[in-house]
């Protein structure tokens, strides 16, 4: 069994941000103007009113400030309310690919490595932008990858999931090495018009590079300890988009066919599994919590980082412990974990102990405990 590290990681984030103030701006208009053209229902009760959103609810609810997204225009237009992305012919670099080759390109400078040294390609991320041919294989064209690639989607947990596959193919010797990518633009499944939701995503993209530590070369390197892994089926997160919804008329537009989720409930369920994940993950591999210096948490929600990093420690995290970048990027699904692990472990000493771990639909959660050499 070969020993892996993860040698490099990449970070694509989009040129343009929408503040909270810009996108409360947008939705309440939306708002006044639905309110308004429905007035005469509204008053006789046939339907309910629209509440205004703001950014003191926005921030309280999730500790977003901010998102970066990759059409700012499409979405703040309360005629339109999505990102305007104009299709592309099948002649042209995909842009869900597109995005993955620039966090790919960073990773691999990172890691010291060209194409020649990569043997398969692992594109994990929640939504994929159709369903064949891969597109990871497209990636793998793109950056000149001889090998393999194939698409995994487990929502959320996407990267920690690919972190293991990729590891696994290393550590077997069916690969050299291995780029694992997760492009999410997340503005594409949202619902501009929900209150309770229309702050919760941005758009962002990560890459990661998982090798043999005999091979590895560079300043960068994260022995992986272990992974584990949970699933556990619930309805609480959905997002029923797929391609049945074509024959049936009645329903090929409804909300589920964007992101849908009942947060309380979500709340409630994952965090105290999370924190029990972890907690017998480490248990497992030999390594109490005071070892961890540092938690590279998904990124959906502040109040569930810090109620999971309390259950673990036994008290309020510092922001070294557990850093957060969703204040900035809001939550970007698979991403959200490795642009925390991207962004924030530089500072930290060799044989320094961490843990990288997402949690979202599935449920599943994932979690996967490295070191620094």
């Amino acid at each position: 069994m070969q020993k892996v590290v993860i040698s490099g990681t990449g970070l694509y984030t989009p040129p343009y941000s929408i503040s909270n103030e810009e996108l409360v701006e947008s939705f309440n208009a939306y708002v006044e103007k639905f309110n308004q053209e429905n007035a005469a229902a509204i008053a006789t009760g046939e339907v309910a009113p629209l509440a205004p959103s703001s950014t003191e609810f926005i921030e309280k609810a999730s500790g977003i400030k901010s998102r970066y997204v990759v059409n700012k225009d499409g979405i703040l237009d309360i005629n339109r309310m999505k990102p305007d992305i104009p299709e592309r012919s099948n002649d042209e670099l995909a842009v869900l690919a597109e995005l993955a080759v620039k966090a790919a390109t960073q990773a691999l400078e990172r890691a010291g490595k060209t194409a020649a040294d990569i043997d398969g390609v692992i594109m994990a991320c929640s939504n994929l932008q159709r369903a064949y041919p891969a597109m990871a294989v497209e990636v793998q064209e793109a950056l000149g990858i001889e090998g393999f690639g194939f698409d995994m989607n487990v929502a959320c947990s996407s990267a920690t999931f690919g972190i293991q596959a990729a590891a696994n193919a290393v550590q077997l010797g069916q690969a050299r090495a291995v780029l694992m990518v997760n492009p999410e633009i997340c503005t594409g499944h949202m619902n501009f018009r929900d209150r309770d939701s229309h702050f919760i995503f941005g758009d962002a993209c990560t890459a990661v590079v998982i090798e043999r530590a005999e091979d590895a070369t560079s300043d960068y390197q994260w022995e992986i300890l272990g992974t584990k892994l949970l699933t556990k089926f619930s309805n609480n997160i959905r997002n029923n988009f797929g391609f049945l919804n074509r024959a049936d008329d009645q329903y090929a537009d409804q909300p589920d066919k964007l992101f849908i989720q009942q947060g309380r409930k979500v709340f409630k369920d994952v965090c105290p599994m999370v924190a029990e994940l972890i907690g017998e993950h480490l248990q497992q591999t030999g390594l109490p919590v005071s070892d961890i210096r540092r938690f590279w948490l998904h990124q959906a929600n502040l109040n569930m980082n810090m109620l999971i990093a309390r259950k673990l420690l036994g008290r309020d995290p510092n922001e070294q412990e557990a850093p957060v970048v969703l204040d900035e990027y809001a939550n970007t699904s698979s991403a959200g974990s490795i642009i925390a692990f991207h962004k924030h472990q530089d500072d930290l000493e060799q044989g320094t102990h961490g843990v990288i771990c997402s949690f979202g639909a599935g449920y599943s959660i994932g979690s996967v405990i490295v070191r620094k050499l």
